[in-house]
């Protein structure tokens, strides 16, 4: 059975997922300040930071606390509000929902009720970051914030060393070096750009390799977006069997399927060959 399709300006009850400023309050667009003006009530993942805002622009408005840790209770209470007729809006602390903050569970509990939901465009760290780097825009990958533990993020950076997409990350402060030296031991050297207080006043971005940008961050404090390049190196895996080159991508957490038809295409041959060999069948 197919989904039906969501026409976003049918008049169906909405919730809007509405972009706020990562810095600079001059960042909020036209569109998102007139839905917070116009939506019922608003879902914020910090109703201080959100009141503020609102002040800002003069708005008054009903708030409701919705983190990652009381998503799942708020659900009832969205969809009381959609059922009703009304539209919501939901934000996070700052930039975009969902990108690295609360809103998923919500918004998925609106989709599944067959409620629009429309997102804005607007403001989101990682595409300044992106742009501002100097390093190779297209494709990229977005990963977010690694695990805090040491050992699995380590585990997570060795999902990645292989692939060529240029990678971006969130970091913490008391994590930012830490996660550099790792990047250097699992990646090897690569041009790094980070970036800190996008659109805020102490903008800085710190660009290099990984064996010398972490001379550059001292006591420095916000929140960070890492840009690494990909990887370049050209991989001939001649030194590997069909049977060593497919466990290794399994290794990486690919099934077989997916793993013969990686190889195949990287030596150039016909997949049911790397999957006779795979299995030994003659």
């Amino acid at each position: 059975m197919c989904n039906m399709s969501q026409k976003s300006y049918n008049g169906t009850p909405t919730l809007y997922l509405i972009p706020t400023p990562i810095g600079n309050m001059d960042d909020i667009t036209l569109r998102a300040i007139n839905i917070m003006q116009e939506v019922e009530v608003i879902f914020a993942e910090d109703t201080r930071v959100t009141s503020l805002l609102l002040k800002h622009l003069n708005i008054k408005k009903k708030l409701i606390s919705s983190f990652n840790y009381n998503e799942q209770l708020n659900k009832e209470k969205l969809l009381e509000y959609l059922k009703n007729g009304y539209n919501v809006g939901l934000v996070s602390d700052r930039g975009t929902p969902i990108i690295s903050d609360p809103g998923y569970e919500l918004a998925k509990c609106a989709i599944e009720n067959n409620y629009n939901v429309v997102g804005l465009p607007g403001p989101t760290a990682l595409i300044p970051a992106l742009i501002t780097s100097g390093i190779s825009p297209l494709p990229f990958l977005f990963y977010g914030f690694l695990n805090s533990k040491a050992v699995k993020r380590r585990q997570e950076l060795e999902l990645m060393k292989n692939e060529k997409a240029t990678l971006i990350f969130y970091e913490s402060p008391h994590r930012i070096v830490d996660t550099l030296n790792d990047m250097q031991d699992i990646f090897g050297n690569r041009n790094v750009a980070i970036s800190r207080e996008i659109s805020k006043r102490f903008e800085e971005i710190y660009r290099g390799s990984l064996d010398t940008i972490t001379c550059q961050l001292v006591d420095i404090k916000g929140e960070f977006v890492i840009v690494v390049e990909g990887n370049k190196k050209e991989n001939t895996y001649n030194d590997l069997t069909i049977a060593q080159h497919v466990n290794l991508y399994i290794k990486e957490g690919k099934d077989t399927k997916e793993a013969i038809k990686i190889v195949a295409k990287e030596r150039k041959l016909k997949k049911q060959d790397v999957y006779n060999k795979y299995h030994e069948i003659k």
